[in-house]
């Protein structure tokens, strides 16, 4: 099992950018398929980018594409989002979330899920 913790919320600009980073527990992250998830005040948990255990497959939803960038830094057992050009409607409690099977880059149920650092986009 896994456990994660985010960081790298915060209060930004329209137009800003920000860095989340997810900790992740465990001597066998590297086998570990990740996600960034989202969920905005009355909405639900929407699938943000996903990377696989190696990190030579991604997948981004449409409306981050070319704004946001996954990566991962398996020596350091982390994730990150980098977003950037980020607009009010990025607002929401981010997750980061973890699954070792390799079906979860492209349908995107993970079972092993952070507690969720906020991200707030005035405009």
């Amino acid at each position: 099992q896994v456990q994660l913790v985010e960081s790298g919320g915060g209060l930004v600009q329209a137009g800003g950018s920000l860095r989340l980073s997810c900790a992740a527990s465990g001597r066998t992250f590297s086998s570990y398929h990740m996600g960034w998830f989202r969920q905005a005040p009355g909405k639900e948990r929407d699938i943000v980018a996903a990377i696989s255990s190696s990190g030579r497959t991604t997948y981004y939803a449409d409306s981050v594409k070319g704004r946001f960038t996954i990566s991962r830094e398996n020596a350091k057992n982390t994730v990150y989002l980098q977003m950037n050009s980020l607009n009010p409607e990025d607002t929401a409690v981010y997750y980061c979330a973890a699954d070792p099977r390799s079906s979860v880059v492209l349908n995107h149920n993970f079972n092993y899920w952070g507690q969720g650092t906020q991200v707030t986009v005035s405009s």
